[in-house]
């Protein structure tokens, strides 16, 4: 009997493991990649724009070094072109065709990668042309390797 009770209990200890991880969200699962967090800042960018249409991004910059910590702000450098779409069209700007002659936008900042706390500080600048935008990635690139 008291061997049966035994059994019973280590054969018990998958399931509690099993329940135990699906009520535990994993540091992972929360955790963004640097251009999904990117994505989600430029949606966000678009619903506080005032502007006619949807913009969306165009050239994303790469992570300069590995940071491990979700909680701690990575740095980007992205660039966001407008579309056809307009911004009241409830349509995913990555549906959207890039509008011939549309605004670009040069943008650097902050992401989180933590998708519980969707932490960014984003400022984007129109570009007039794209060897001034090219210009402006280098000047910015280089003012971070300092």
């Amino acid at each position: 009997m008291e061997t049966q009770r035994a059994s019973l209990a280590l054969g018990r200890w998958p399931l509690w493991l099993l329940l135990l991880g699906l009520v535990v969200p994993s540091a992972s699962a929360q955790a963004l990649s640097y251009r999904e967090a990117v994505l989600r800042a430029v949606n966000r960018l678009n619903e506080q724009s005032s502007e006619a249409n949807l913009y969306r991004l165009l050239e994303l910059d790469p992570l300069p070094k590995a940071d491990e910590d979700p909680d701690t702000p990575k740095p980007v450098s992205f660039t966001v072109k407008e579309t056809v779409c307009p911004r009241t069209s409830q349509q995913p700007p990555e549906q959207c065709d890039f509008k011939e002659n549309g605004l670009v936008k040069q943008c650097v900042g902050t992401v989180t990668l933590d998708q519980s706390k969707d932490q960014f500080d984003i400022n984007c600048n129109e570009i007039q042309s794209v060897n001034l935008f090219r210009w402006l990635r280098d000047l910015f690139r280089r003012g971070r390797r300092r």
